[in-house]
């Protein structure tokens, strides 16, 4: 089982940083809302703000699980706000760009909150995979052992024997998560959440047929409207609105327990056949 907290840590100064790539965050390779949660870690180290505003992710190549080198570069530092970018590569392949946005958590401004939280069953209401599969069931990817989650909208027969809605919604909780967690690594576990739901919505409507396909992500964009650390459970809501030209496009909203939205974002993937 991995740690978010050590398997996204960086070290090193100056611009320059470090980090493991851990085999327990494989989806296809490193999963890569997890690669960009070390990115944004990254930032984080350089910024001299407490808290993260936004993150802008394009894919470049799959990491390997190994060590990745980070370069961080200010582009612009004001009195409430500054901008880094984020290069991450292993020799000289190069994995991810990464523009990131962080604030003084001193800034204040207009308030309005009118996000609506999905109506869906609270996460006590629910069962886990392992209740349902049987606990000798193994997670089809060594990510998943990171996660206590309680499925929303749960499939008995898969592949499904029909088309389905591109909607994934899942309680989820970190298996290590501690509350207090810094802002940084907070909304690492926000990015990584919110950059979840692509194939899992997106291939519903396909799953009948057992297309030959995986989908690879472009990009991820993601806004952490608020800080939840002391949050377990986190709900998390992906679509996927239309798959065309051998794109697919998907939104993620994650919310609390209490109805909040704590980040919200997507992307878009790219379909490559299945070899062989």
């Amino acid at each position: 089982m991995g740690s978010l907290a050590r398997d996204t840590a960086v070290e090193g100064g100056d611009g320059r940083y470090r980090a493991q790539v851990s085999r327990d965050w494989e989806i296809w390779g490193p999963m890569g809302g997890y690669v960009a949660a070390i990115a944004l870690r990254a930032a984080g180290a350089e910024s001299p703000f407490g808290r993260p505003a936004s993150l802008s992710v394009h894919y470049l190549g799959v990491a390997q699980f190994e060590e990745v080198q980070l370069s961080v570069v200010p582009l612009r530092v004001a009195r409430q706000a500054a901008s880094h970018r984020v290069t991450m590569t292993q020799g000289n392949r190069a994995v991810l760009e990464a523009l990131v946005w962080s604030v003084a958590d001193d800034a204040a401004g207009l308030e309005h909150d009118v996000a609506v939280m999905p109506d869906v069953p609270p996460w006590t209401d629910l069962q886990s995979p392992q209740e349902r599969l049987g606990e000798d069931a193994p997670p089809p990817f060594p990510f998943w052992r990171n996660f206590d989650s309680r499925p929303v909208d749960w499939v008995d027969d898969w592949p499904p024997p029909a088309p389905m809605e591109p909607l994934y919604r899942n309680w989820m909780r970190f298996a290590d998560w501690e509350p207090g967690a810094d802002p940084w690594l907070d909304c690492a576990r926000a990015a990584l959440l919110v950059d979840l739901p692509s194939w899992p919505s997106g291939s519903r409507p396909h799953a009948w047929a057992e297309p030959k396909f995986i989908a690879p992500t472009l990009d991820l964009n993601v806004a952490f409207h608020r800080l939840a650390p002391d949050d377990g459970w986190l709900l998390l809501e992906g679509t996927s609105p239309v798959a065309n030209d051998a794109l697919m496009a998907w939104t993620g909203r994650l919310w609390t327990t209490g109805g909040q939205l704590v980040a919200s974002g997507g992307g878009q993937t790219m379909f490559r056949p299945i070899p062989g």
